[in-house]
């Protein structure tokens, strides 16, 4: 089912969300398939529980190819349980981001270059992964959602934080 995307301000944005305790349930898999639908219907690189009012550890991310971030590599489709990010160095780059719960606005964010997750997909699978570049970028958003953090809460230059109409005007997306 598609689900209302919460927006910045809302109180619930900035809880730190709980640990899934059961894996393989009905209930998780529903949460899941909501996070789905509702990422696709708003053409996401990822969404995580918080955005639609759970308070979870749970994310979802993937891109094959979004006209919204069209020079980014593909990530695989990944359904994240409590995760466990670790940096692979000290080395930062900086990006640009959206947010489903930011919408109409993008921001120049430093976020680690690369780094290991590790956590569990639904049914209780462990899942361990090195990454870099788009696709770490993408996991370190997603997750801040789950510590209540926002990617404007990240951002060191207000100068590189606009909307996206003024910023790329011949873009064709919006969100991430």
């Amino acid at each position: 089912m598609i689900r209302d995307v919460l927006k910045m301000g809302d109180p619930r944005l900035w809880r730190v969300s709980a640990p899934v305790e059961r894996f393989g349930t009905p209930e998780l898999a529903e949460l899941v398939q909501d996070l789905r639908d509702t990422m696709a219907a708003q053409s996401g690189a990822g969404l995580a529980a918080p955005q639609i009012g759970v308070p979870l550890r749970v994310v979802i991310f993937g891109v094959d190819f979004n006209p919204r971030y069209p020079d980014a590599e593909p990530v695989p489709y990944t359904e994240l349980v409590n995760p466990v990010l670790t940096p692979l160095g000290d080395e930062m780059e900086e990006g640009w981001e959206g947010c489903l719960s930011v919408p109409g606005l993008r921001g120049v964010v430093p976020r680690y270059a690369a780094l290991r997750y590790e956590g569990y997909d639904p049914d209780g699978r462990p899942i361990r992964r090195e990454v870099t570049d788009f696709h770490a970028r993408v996991v370190q958003h997603e997750c801040d959602h789950l510590d209540g953090i926002l990617y404007p809460m990240r951002m060191t230059d207000m100068r590189r934080f606009g909307y996206t109409e003024i910023l790329f005007p011949d873009a064709a997306g919006e969100e991430d």
